[in-house]
């Protein structure tokens, strides 16, 4: 395909299943930002950096590397680590860096520069791609995404409290809509989608309607 695809959000909204499922329906390329910034904060957090400084240098010299599913930093798979607690808890303290920001907006333009990329994120469709074709932002109840949290940790096998599951869900909210660079927003002309009562492949249905009005053809 000949053009992007953007889709933002808060945490917990579906956007990163959502975008996975239309990648693949599309034969584009998924491109998850978030894990990105996961991975600069494992990487910080694994070296026992804390100065602001020290984190940016760490993320200057840092290899990372998306290989569809799998994400890699230095060559190591951190696919399971980077999804954490610790890593969560932190992620957005490292992602309002905005010396950090440049850096990966840097790498993820570069990446969607030839167009047929599917990207999710926070500021994707007002900083990393202005110029997406598609934008969309997905959002939720705060109760379902904190339900949705806590379903997908307790599968994994973590001991976490629905209770607590919130209160980080209610703190990465206000840190994502506070930063100085590239706060969480809703793109001017970004189509919004509630997934609150919606399943995965409504929401997917929805999207893929609204490219297919826009493309003129049967996906």
């Amino acid at each position: 395909m000949n053009f992007n695809i953007a889709i933002d959000g808060p945490a917990g909204a579906g956007k990163s299943t959502v975008a996975k499922i239309i990648a693949d329906k599309m034969n584009m390329t998924y491109i998850d930002t978030g894990a990105m910034y996961r991975a600069i904060t494992l990487l910080s957090i694994q070296n026992g950096k804390t100065d602001v400084i020290d984190i940016i240098e760490l993320a200057k010299h840092a290899k990372i590397c998306i290989n569809g599913k799998r994400v890699y930093v230095n060559g190591k798979d951190v696919t399971d680590d980077i999804r954490n607690i610790e890593v969560t808890n932190h992620v957005s303290k490292i992602a309002k860096i905005p010396e950090i920001r440049i850096l990966m907006t840097k790498i993820q333009q570069q990446i969607a520069k030839n167009k047929g990329v599917v990207m999710d994120g926070r500021d994707i469709g007002t900083t990393v791609l202005p110029d997406a074709k598609y934008k969309f932002y997905l959002t939720a109840d705060l109760k379902e995404r904190a339900d949705r949290r806590y379903k997908e940790l307790i599968r994994e096998g973590r001991n976490v409290t629905l209770q607590q599951i919130e209160k980080d869900i209610i703190q990465r909210d206000y840190q994502d809509k506070h930063r100085a660079v590239s706060p969480l927003t809703v793109a001017k002309d970004a189509v919004v989608i509630d997934t609150t009562a919606k399943t995965i492949i409504e929401v997917v249905n929805e999207i893929l309607d609204y490219i297919k009005k826009g493309e003129g053809f049967v996906l």
